[in-house]
């Protein structure tokens, strides 16, 4: 009897044992396969030593039935660069992780690349392996990681900065009153989030057409690409003398180019040429009480001003092109002029205290150039009829309503104005492209005195090649038809 009872005791726990797994309903083919959002996870280039941003992959169960992957995990295992958060847990290595059916999972991947004191980008690949009833699939995982120079809250001595190395700017640079720092053309200078670069030395940042500079923030990402506020930007304090930026980009800051401060007597003096300034979140060239000569120059897509000059100061712009298309970035609207010119500033104090600051507009002169935008008056004139306040739009397009006056000839020679002398950007909005369309007003009526002295425009095209020079950074040159 004892015999016979053990056996249906048997019986009984091998049915209970069969019932359970028939509940956890898991799919048990070895032809099971999960469905992925991608192949392949890639990382852009990244800074070695420093984490990526964070990518995602889905991984889902195509099935009526729940699936039961036995194993995720990194090929690389602990000695990977790649680091995982599998559904809500961090681990690269995980087991028995169930998908429900016709349900999916998240897995989160980041990176972080060791240097390896070569110059060149380098790649790092590895994958994740997911193993479901004994099949095996994997995602593939590749990074591109650049080594570079780390500079770091210095005060810089007069040196030299190559383009063998990319350079790294944590917290700040700062430029010695004494001292001079040279930028080789090619050199690419990246900052982290709120760095910047102060100057109050000198800065000679010199490229060519070829091997241009730059000054980018290190997110490198392409959802980063033109994103503003990524870094401080660079100042130029008052007393910095014979400043260069020729052939530079700047791009994604909160200001990108300051001339001059408040705090310290004097001015600060700047030839700012064949250039690009992008995407600020405050204003792209911000002048105070200083000098700047510039030709050749895109500023274009800032929060509040693409260029301000104020306390007066003297300036000279020839063949820039001036554009504010704010509105990407932000939901709320652009209510400031693209350009402001004032003779003077207020400053209101957090306990309400105003502080005015006055200087003398000695020249403020924008030749073969165009000021546009994406609101009805992009330029303001601040004049506190005590000072000095001259300037000049000779050979414009500026965006200002009818009625805005334009008669008076000491300001406003040969100016277009209006909607209807919309410049005709061939893409503004989505490819920040603003070349002229061929069937711009700009075209062909710059005056012949600018563009004889800059002859080669921001690309390096020849203004004189056609029936005129074109107003603005970029010479429209029209292809010939073959036949």
């Amino acid at each position: 009897m004892v015999k016979y009872l053990l056996q249906i005791l048997i019986v009984v726990a091998l049915f209970f044992a069969l019932f359970s797994c028939e509940d956890d309903g898991y799919m048990t083919s070895s032809d099971a396969q999960l469905l992925f959002s991608t192949d392949t996870i890639a990382f852009d280039t990244i800074f070695t030593t420093i984490g990526s941003t964070t990518q995602h992959l889905t991984v889902q169960n195509p099935y009526d039935e729940s699936v039961l992957i036995s194993r995720i995990r990194l090929a690389g295992g602990d000695f990977s660069s790649f680091r995982l958060n599998i559904n809500g847990e961090v681990g690269n290595e995980l087991y028995e992780i169930e998908v429900p059916a016709k349900d999916s999972i998240f897995i989160f991947v980041e990176v972080t690349i060791d240097p390896n004191g070569q110059n060149l980008p380098m790649v790092v690949q590895d994958s994740i392996e997911f193993t479901t009833n004994s099949n095996i699939q994997d995602i593939k995982l590749i990074a591109y990681g650049q080594d570079f120079n780390l500079i770091k809250g210095e005060r810089l001595e007069t040196t030299t900065w190559t383009a063998e190395k990319p350079y790294l700017i944590y917290d700040y640079a700062f430029v010695d009153s004494s001292s001079v720092l040279t930028i080789e053309p090619g050199t690419k200078i990246f900052f982290h989030k709120g760095a910047g670069l102060y100057v109050k030395g000198q800065i000679e940042a010199n490229g060519t057409f070829q091997n241009q500079i730059s000054f980018l923030p290190d997110r490198l990402e392409d959802s980063y690409e033109n994103i503003p506020d990524q870094w401080n930007g660079i100042v130029l304090y008052s007393g910095s003398h014979d400043n260069i930026f020729n052939f530079c980009t700047i791009k994604n800051a909160n200001i990108g180019l300051q001339v001059g401060n408040i705090e310290d007597d004097g001015f600060a003096s700047l030839q700012f040429t064949n250039s690009r300034i992008e995407n600020m979140a405050y204003a792209g060239l911000f002048a105070l009480k200083s000098k700047i000569y510039g030709y050749n120059n895109l500023i274009a897509n800032c929060g509040f001003y693409t260029v301000a000059l104020l306390i007066g100061g003297e300036y000279e712009f020839y063949h820039s092109t001036i554009v504010n298309y704010w509105g990407n970035y932000s939901s709320l609207p652009r209510s400031t002029s693209s350009v402001i010119i004032s003779n003077i500033l207020v400053i209101t104090d957090g306990d309400g205290t105003k502080t005015t600051y006055e200087g003398d507009l000695e020249k403020a002169t924008f030749g073969n150039s165009i000021i546009y935008g994406n609101i009805s008056k992009e330029i303001e004139l601040g004049d506190n009829n005590e000072n000095t306040f001259n300037y000049l739009f000779d050979h414009c397009i500026i965006q200002v309503p009818d009625t805005f006056d334009t008669s008076n000839n000491d300001h406003f020679v040969n100016v277009l104005k209006g909607i209807e002398n919309d410049p005709l950007f061939i893409d503004p909005y989505e490819e920040f492209n603003y070349e002229l369309d061929t069937l711009s007003p700009a075209t062909d009526i710059g005056k012949f005195e600018y563009a004889d002295q800059f002859p080669l425009d921001i690309l390096n095209e020849d203004r004189n090649e056609d029936k005129g020079a074109d107003l603005g950074a970029f010479e429209r040159i029209e292809k010939k038809d073959d036949d």
